[in-house]
């Protein structure tokens, strides 16, 4: 009979204890779906979805690798409007610094040439400027011919102005909501319509800064809300029939939260409850969706699980709105 060593001994030993050991493991994983599954179970349907999407969220981060490149943008055309103050400056400023070509319009002539300066000092390779008022229909047009006339072309048409915004309960002010549209839609719909023949000889990319009042109608926004839900909507549309008829021109539209610019603090002083975001982040997340040519960007990025369960959730949407905003305030 075969006798074992003291070896054996202390290898079978130590295989029964690592057996052992993964039976525990096994068991305790076991234990944990099992828990899961039971509370799961008991979830209300908000609480499911919840917990649904930071599933997927942490799967996405986990195998997500970051598309874009800014070598691309070196020597890129953008034409960028808005660019005085606010995020359009903060993404004048990326944009130098990524060593685009760039023409900027605003309305203030004295503030744009500030901002061209520093432009300049960044590392923008070249870079022209043209004062606009938006509110005049014929002023889109002038400002594509420019850009194209100074660059050669486009490669980037990024939208970005807004008009002044009155951050009150509807007054019945109809004249100023025509004005509003014609400043912050019909003018970037004459704009993208001007600049789409040398965007899709260029391949390139059009990028409209929205709202998230376009996607969920909020107080005090009667005019401005009306204004980029008709965004929403026009520009995902011509996203559609732009690939329907197979041409190489990419939306991108661009759905910000509160950012905070001074013009956005001072409108929602006292009236929101929500914590503004910074500026220079939004311009970066607006670039970095044009270039990788993304149907829609969120800034920041949870807008998008709040667009989600607006719509699941109606029943809920009176309730949510009334913990962020002061109704109390005239």
């Amino acid at each position: 009979m075969r006798t074992s060593s003291k070896g054996e001994v202390q290898r079978l030993a130590s295989s029964i204890r690592g057996r052992r050991l993964q039976y525990f493991r096994w068991s305790a994983q076991l234990q944990d779906f099992t828990l899961f599954f039971t509370t799961w179970k008991d979830m209300k349907p908000v609480g499911k979805v919840l917990c649904a999407t930071g599933i997927i969220a942490g799967l996405l981060a986990f195998f997500w690798k970051d598309p874009f490149n800014p070598e691309s943008l070196s020597g890129a055309r953008v034409l960028l409007t808005g660019a005085s103050a606010g995020i359009g400056e903060q993404m004048a400023y990326r944009y130098a610094r990524f060593g685009a070509e760039i023409v900027l319009t605003a309305r203030r002539e004295a503030v744009l040439q500030k901002v061209v300066e520093k432009c300049l000092t960044l590392g923008a390779k070249k870079i022209f400027y043209i004062p606009a008022d938006m509110s005049s229909p014929s002023e889109p047009e002038k400002v594509v011919q420019f850009a194209v006339q100074k660059l050669g072309g486009l490669d980037y048409l990024v939208l970005n102005h807004i008009g002044m915004t009155r951050f009150q309960m509807w007054a019945g002010d109809v004249e100023y909501t025509r004005w509003l549209m014609q400043v912050n839609f019909f003018s970037y719909v004459a704009l993208a319509t001007a600049a789409l023949p040398t965007l899709e000889k260029n391949k390139g990319s059009l990028v409209v800064v929205s709202s998230l009042t376009g996607k969920i109608p909020t107080p005090f926004t009667t005019s401005y809300s009306a204004t980029k839900f008709a965004l929403d909507g026009f520009f995902s549309s011509l996203r559609h029939e732009l690939n329907m008829q197979k041409r190489n021109v990419s939306v991108t539209l661009c759905i910000l939260g509160l950012i905070d610019t001074d013009a956005a603090l001072e409108n929602t002083r006292g009236k929101v409850h929500l914590t503004a975001s910074p500026a220079p982040e939004a311009a970066l997340a607006i670039i970095r969706g044009g270039a990788t040519r993304v149907q829609e960007v969120f800034y920041p990025w949870w807008l998008q699980h709040v667009c989600c369960l607006w719509v699941l959730f109606p029943n809920n949407r009176n309730q949510v709105l009334q913990s962020y905003y002061n109704y109390s305030t005239p």
